[in-house]
């Protein structure tokens, strides 16, 4: 198991490395496994990118994301313009049910609003808009609305894909589903295992909110 010394060092590197941070000057405070990120960052795209790599690695427990964004003012857009990107790019997004999805740009901050019946489409429109240039900061309202599904079916669809996943143990993971409302509890090996369950869990029908008590067990 590794120190917290170990892991600053692992997560220094990680950062580094990752080509999607670039040359992005990110501190890293560790304690108890829990990383805390700080510093400035040229876009919101950044951001996210740095919080993913160090959440995928091993003897990381949660991470803390305290970076801020300092757009370079080659990337400042009035809010006007910022909010039209926004638009087109959900509507050229074919995942993206554009026509339900609401866009409020203010100061850079884009939020975005509406109703989908699937995980997989909230997540498309937040992907869809986090990378483009002005973009300081982005707040996902977007609710997901399934078709009714009973909770039996819901349980045994999300078991049988954890059966099936070779990244994870599905015997230390238990399944509970009530009213759209899906509870993962057990334990996992690491951070981005923990993602995957819960993935995995978004990505049966009828799922409207995942509730992720599952531990990571380094």
């Amino acid at each position: 198991m590794k120190n917290d010394s170990q892991l600053q060092r692992d997560v220094l590197d990680q950062l580094r490395w990752e080509p999607s941070v670039g040359d992005a000057e990110i501190g890293a405070a560790v304690k108890d496994g829990v990383v805390t990120l700080s510093g400035p960052v040229d876009s919101y795209a950044e951001k996210c990118a740095a919080v993913a790599a160090v959440e995928r690695l091993s003897g990381v427990r949660a991470v803390a994301d305290e970076l801020t964004v300092k757009l370079p003012a080659s990337h400042l857009r009035t809010d006007t313009e910022l909010a039209h990107m926004a638009v087109s790019a959900l509507t050229w997004d074919t995942q993206v049910p554009d026509e339900q999805i609401k866009v409020t740009v203010r100061d850079g901050w884009v939020t975005l609003e509406g109703e989908v019946e699937w995980q997989y489409q909230r997540s498309a429109a937040e992907n869809a808009v986090r990378s483009l240039t002005g973009v300081s900061f982005l707040t996902n309202l977007i609710a997901v609305k399934p078709k009714v599904v009973s909770p039996y079916d819901v349980s045994a669809t999300i078991k049988d894909t954890l059966r099936r996943s070779a990244e994870l143990d599905a015997d230390h993971i238990t399944v509970e589903a009530h009213e759209g409302t899906v509870t993962l509890k057990g334990t996992v090996r690491s951070f981005a295992e923990r993602r995957d369950a819960e993935r995995a869990a978004w990505g049966a029908p009828g799922v409207r909110r995942v509730d992720d008590r599952i531990a990571v067990n380094i």
